[in-house]
């Protein structure tokens, strides 16, 4: 070293390096874009189209009774796990869930458009034997016609 040549002391970054926490962050995120279509679980049903207002969502989540088309019954609750049901005990399982939450919940009937109309009206018939009066419809968007 030369006389009289003083060396500067370099003083410590008070910054924080934010490159690891970003690369932690998209391999989160790529994660939930890979595992969150696989969440997304259901029966499949086909719906009949129909140009409609959307329900008004209320506080809970609503029971959703599912009516494939092979006549099997599907109620799906709170815990959003849907399970097979018979005719017979359909107003039981909805009577005790109801119990379990507000009498404002709305109970939705998911039904296949191949099902006959009179296998609607005789749900809709159990669903009325089980205390409930409101009874939506769910139907699937229709596409708008093109010129």
């Amino acid at each position: 070293m030369e006389p009289g040549f003083r060396r500067e002391r370099q003083r410590p970054m008070a910054e924080m390096n934010i490159v690891p926490y970003i690369d932690v962050m998209l391999v989160l995120l790529v994660i939930f874009m890979v595992t969150a279509p696989m969440l997304t679980q259901g029966l499949k049903v086909d719906l009949p189209t129909a140009a409609a207002d959307p329900l008004a969502v209320k506080s809970q989540a609503p029971i959703v009774i599912t009516l494939k088309a092979d006549g099997s019954l599907w109620v799906r609750g709170a815990d959003s796990q849907e399970q097979p049901v018979s005719a017979a005990a359909l107003s039981q399982v909805v009577h005790g869930m109801l119990q379990q939450r507000d009498k404002d919940t709305q109970v939705l009937i998911n039904g296949d458009r191949h099902i006959r109309y009179g296998r609607v009206v005789e749900l809709m018939s159990a669903l009325q034997n089980a205390g409930i009066r409101d009874v939506g419809l769910l139907t699937s968007i229709e596409a708008p016609s093109q010129p």
